[in-house]
């Protein structure tokens, strides 16, 4: 797959609110809702429903990146994405603030999305340095040059390995040094492509090679990541690590422990929270922030 790509700049400036990123997992096999938004229509009525509870951004995904799950491929990741995108963009006209983020690990697809309106993209391999069975890496090395071109914001995702190896892959020594090291490794590629700066969006990765005392350690040192001057996107919603601390084998039963992680990441200086709830979250971002001290 080969496509035409042209600029994308729009982003968030960065300030004292929050941001909100809305999950819309185009796909049969995500973690907590594979299949529930396979039509246009459905995945419209969720946006719809997103914006309204305050989402800042939609992150739409075409490929499952849960543990286990198999590559579907650029051709069909784009066949899932292209409708929904299309359909979204009549919503971006009536809110004219909202931004679209594509949740891929694929250049040749990242560059369909940014030439059919996307905004961002949000790369789970940006920050991966494993590398498959031929000595290749997991990385698209054609995406730092896409990025480049595109001036887009994006997103580097710390990873380690595949779905179906990274549950092997999660050992560290100092699991919050390793994360930040390997992001900054990450960000120095970026910027020798030819990425600016102002472009660079940091995800920890939580639940991807982590184990559940990992994520927790991660969270508790957000702030030496926050230290390295990028804005970091956090997304806990749902994952594994807070049904092992509830004892919640359900996905869609975790929004409280998700409410609290998030809390959590805001006062630790967390730019972008990414959840499947928006409605709550939002509400838990405003009052963390409404409860922060007045400055003199």
């Amino acid at each position: 797959m080969t496509f035409a790509t042209t600029p994308a700049p729009r982003q968030i400036g960065w300030g004292a609110r929050t941001s909100v990123m809305g999950v819309l997992n185009l796909t049969p096999d995500s973690f907590s809702d594979g299949g529930r938004l396979t039509s246009v229509s459905a995945a419209l009525k969720a946006a719809t429903r997103m914006v309204a509870q305050g989402a800042d951004l939609l992150d739409l995904g075409g490929q499952s990146t849960r543990p286990g799950a198999e590559l579907v491929g650029a051709a069909v990741e784009w066949q899932r994405l292209q409708p929904a995108l299309a359909a979204l963009q009549p919503l971006r006209a009536s809110h004219p603030a909202l931004l679209i983020s594509v949740d891929t690990f694929d250049a040749a697809v990242a560059a369909a999305a940014l030439a059919a309106g996307a905004d961002w993209i949000n790369d789970v391999r940006g920050a991966n340095f494993s590398v498959d069975s031929s000595g290749g890496s997991r990385r698209d090395p054609q995406m730092l040059p896409l990025i480049a071109r595109a001036g887009c914001p994006y997103v580097l995702m710390h990873s380690r390995g595949t779905s179906q190896t990274m549950d092997d892959l999660a050992v560290y020594g100092d699991v919050v040094a390793e994360v930040r090291a390997e992001l900054l490794e990450a960000t120095a590629q970026a910027l020798a492509a030819g990425v600016r700066m102002e472009q660079i969006i940091w995800d920890p990765g939580l639940g991807f090679a982590k184990t559940t005392a990992q994520n927790l350690e991660l969270l508790r040192g957000l702030g030496e990541l926050r230290s390295a001057g990028f804005p970091l996107l956090v997304g806990p919603s749902r994952k594994r690590f807070i049904g092992a601390v509830l004892d919640e084998p359900r996905p869609r039963a975790r929004l409280w422990g998700t409410a609290a992680v998030c809390a959590q990441a805001i006062g630790a200086g967390a730019a972008i929270l990414r959840v499947h709830d928006v409605g709550p979250i939002v509400q838990v971002a405003r009052m963390v922030e409404a409860l922060r001290p007045i400055s003199p």
